[in-house]
């Protein structure tokens, strides 16, 4: 800030440059940013004669373009002291005011503004002796006031103002610095007389100190409250001074708010002692400020508990023929978990008060074990919710947090019931196989008590800390891999598996809910499109390897769409699917099938496989080369297939006469095993009998037949040990068309579930040992000829067995 006085000579024109939200006085020094086009112009052009341009506020700061109409005649000539050019097209002026000057015509305003100006003096009317005087001490006093109440001002502004005796230099430098709004500091600018200037910034100093005394008096009526509480409701307490002083306070609603709090509270139904607790916390509430932020905190937990349905319960719909006819319309097959949901409606019927089970569907990605539960849901009238389950980490997430913290609110499980509305609702657990643990804590130990039937009536949430009654919820876990799950948590549910499905059941789903439900999503009708079954299996076999139904779904959609943009094209109003028209549309298989060996050879078996995806059939490779009887294993075979590979040689030594190996084998030759599709890890001792064959049949030269397939875990005695996944791997093999089928005589269990349909198809061979494994899979050798009574009895089983089932 200057007050440099030595005369500028004006030119008769300047550039003009109109000044938004602010009045520039004489000597005042300020950095101004200039973005419009017309306005750099005006600062370009001044920049390149004498630095001196016209600064003329607008009378309306949110006119873009604003006219010779909308711009105050009065303003300050100033000077540029320095300009500087910004990143984003602005730049950016130091000016100094120099003097008052009035435009007394436009000469340019295309482009960028020009103006005549002529300067403006002060003058200064008669006045009383001592008028001016106390003018300028009652200005400096209220400045001085203006500060001890707070007013941002600069402190250097009091030793400025002692310096300074001109009345109309006192009069701008403190209409400069008080920040009023436009049009006070242009009636100030464009007041000539320095005594009448004066007398109006007294008259705006006033106003602001009245206003300032105000907002002290204000400040006072709180001063008793709590410090903190002071800063978050300043505004909220200012306007209830307000309106204590103009005499207009609303009524205070208080005591409504907690009548129909308490009301509420009674009719929620619940038990004694929570009710008790929850008017407990209604009394310490009705005592609190209610802006004090705990009041808040209260008032949240009340809400929360009287929204909860402590009483409220939907029917369940006991017709188990109308729930059957929901799922099997909802689902396919599945019918362990059916039949397990029926059990619990028949027994709710015949013992109204029975607890509700506590289920885990578990199986491979996309076979519906989450949509299931919304369909045991429907069934049973009951209302539905799903809480994933997936990467919680936090123990919190299960109990709740407790309300010492800011933002504290109930577990999954309470926010569950809260927007389910009734007591009894089907929760279902989704992938709670995918649960983790950090330094938060176990969120798996924390489900221990909720899934518990003795305790989960007492489950209590950190954040409500009462009991809530768990035992009426349905329960529904969901999980991929079992053993994920900890033990404790496994041994508190019912385990349901649910295995992938068979082509054939693909074929039936597809027809009778993907199909159509596809057709739908993708604007196009039944006579746009026809799937036939051919079509269908070759995209099930050539363009998805999955247990569900996912990617079959996915490709179904694809296909819709491909038809849908042909129909718009105007391609064809009618395409039908067939393995010819789907590699057409979605280009060549992404997936090839083994194919079964079409002769007997040596050293090659067909192994059976459980993946994700289902059942596979993999072909056993035996190789002899030179060397001195070592082996190597490749296929990428995971430990536990690499040590049946070796029980499986250790075995063929220690028989080798009884197998009629060449003594000098070991000697001589070398083997190599592998496992084609290298690169698919594959693991598992299902592959035992396998691997001894291929062996066997190496090294006897012996070939294995072409038609049969056999899976089973051996020992060093050679006895055949049970295994998993037989249904899907009998029912890959019969999907090659290979019918005779080697299985460990423990089992026979299992074929009862394969469906009767396929199991007629299929010769089962159920095998205890290795003698009776070679007996039928090297039937057509001499060497083995002594073992033909084996495979008659191991025929006359697999027939009975099959029978029976």
């Amino acid at each position: 800030m200057t007050f440099d006085n030595q005369a500028v000579e004006i030119p008769q024109t300047l550039p003009m440059l109109p000044v938004r939200d602010i009045v520039v006085f004489p000597y005042m020094i300020i950095p101004l940013f200039v973005g419009r086009e017309s306005s750099i112009r005006s600062v370009e052009d001044a920049l390149s004669k004498n630095r001196l341009i016209f600064l003329a506020s607008q009378k309306d700061i949110a006119e873009e373009n604003p006219s010779p109409d909308s711009i105050y005649e009065t303003g300050t000539i100033a000077k540029i002291m320095r300009m500087r050019k910004l990143s984003d097209g602005r730049i950016k002026i130091l000016i100094q005011g120099e003097a008052k000057g009035r435009i007394k015509s436009f000469t340019k305003t295309a482009g960028s503004f020009e103006v005549a100006v002529e300067k403006v003096d002060d003058t200064m009317v008669s006045a009383a002796p001592g008028e001016v005087e106390a003018l300028v001490r009652t200005a400096k006093e209220c400045i001085e006031k203006t500060i001890a109440l707070g007013k941002a001002l600069s402190p250097d502004i009091l030793l400025v103002l002692d310096d300074v005796t001109d009345p109309g230099r006192i009069a701008d430098l403190i209409a400069s610095n008080m920040g009023l709004k436009v049009g006070d500091a242009q009636r100030v600018l464009e007041t000539i007389d320095a005594k009448e200037r004066l007398t109006i910034v007294c008259q705006l100093l006033n106003a602001e100190l009245e206003i300032l005394q105000a907002q002290a008096k204000i400040r006072g009526s709180s001063r008793g409250d709590d410090q903190k509480n002071q800063r978050e409701n300043f505004l909220r307490e200012q306007m209830k001074a307000i309106k204590s002083e103009l005499g207009n306070e609303s009524q205070d609603s208080k005591s409504e708010e907690m009548d129909e709090l308490k009301n509420k509270i009674v009719a929620a139904g619940m038990p004694a002692t929570v009710e008790a607790e929850s008017l407990k916390q209604l009394s310490r509430l009705e005592r609190m400020h209610p802006d004090a932020s705990e009041a808040t905190m209260v008032r949240t937990y009340l809400d929360w508990m009287v929204d909860l349905p402590w009483s409220k319960q939907s029917d369940d719909i006991i017709d188990i023929k109308t729930a059957r006819q929901i799922l099997d319309d909802d689902h396919y097959d599945l019918q362990k978990a059916k039949d397990r949901v029926l059990e619990f409606l028949a027994v709710r019927k015949l013992k109204a008060g029975m607890k509700g089970p506590i289920l885990c569907f578990s199986g491979p990605p996309g076979v519906g074990k989450t949509s299931l539960g919304r369909s045991i849901a429907k069934a049973m009238g009951r209302e539905y919710f799903r809480i994933a389950l997936g990467g919680v980490k936090d123990e919190a997430e299960i109990r709740g947090h407790r309300r010492t913290y800011v933002g504290a609110m109930p577990g999954k499980v309470i926010q569950a019931l809260r927007q389910a509305k009734t007591r009894n609702p089907v929760i279902v657990l989704d992938e709670i196989d995918k649960m983790a643990s950090d330094f938060r804590g176990d969120p798996a130990s924390a489900m221990l008590e909720v899934l518990d039937p003795e305790q989960n009536s007492t489950f209590r949430d950190n954040y409500l800390n009462v009991d809530f009654d768990l035992s009426n919820v349905l329960f529904i876990a969901t999980a991929n891999v079992v053993e994920n799950i900890p033990a404790a948590l496994r041994d508190r549910m019912e385990m349901i598996s649910i295995p992938g499905y068979t082509e054939n059941d693909k074929l039936l789903i597809t027809k009778k809910h993907l199909i159509e439900r596809q057709i739908e999503a993708n604007g196009i009708t039944s006579e746009n499109i026809k799937f036939t079954d051919e079509g269908i299996k070759f995209l099930i076999a050539g363009y998805t390897r999955e247990a569900g139904l996912r990617n079959l779904e996915r490709e179904i959609g694809s296909v819709c769409r491909k038809v849908a943009k042909k129909v718009v094209m105007a391609e064809g109003n009618f395409t039908e699917i067939t393995a010819t028209t789907v590699p057409e549309l979605l280009g060549p298989p992404r997936f090839m099938r083994e194919d079964k060996m079409l002769e007997s050879n040596i050293g090659v078996v067909q192994g059976l496989a459980w993946t994700q995806a289902g059942g596979e059939v993999l072909l056993i490779e035996a190789l002899k080369m030179k060397g001195k009887g070592s082996m190597m294993l490749t296929g990428q075979l995971g430990d536990v297939m690499k040590e049946s590979a070796h029980a499986a040689m250790s075995y063929a030594k220690a028989h080798m006469d009884e197998l009629n190996i060449p003594t000098e084998f070991f000697d001589k030759f070398d083997v190599h095993v592998h496992l084609p599709a290298g690169a698919i890890p594959k693991d598992g001792p299902s592959a035992g009998i396998t691997l001894t064959t291929a062996l066997v049949s190496l090294m006897t030269d012996t070939p294995v037949r072409n038609d049969i397939a056999m899976t089973g875990e051996v020992t060093l005695q050679g006895r055949v040990l049970p295994v998993g996944g037989i249904r899907e791997k009998c029912l890959a093999a019969l999907n090659l068309g290979i019918t005779n089928i080697i299985i460990p005589y423990a089992n026979a269990k299992d074929l009862e579930d394969i469906p009767p349909v396929f199991k007629e198809k299929i010769n089962f061979i159920l095998a205890e040992n290795l003698d009776e494994v070679f007996a039928v899979a090297f039937e057509k050798s001499e060497k083995f000829v002594n073992k033909k009574p084996g495979i008659n009895k191991q025929g006359k089983k697999a027939k009975s067995t099959a029978a029976a089932a």
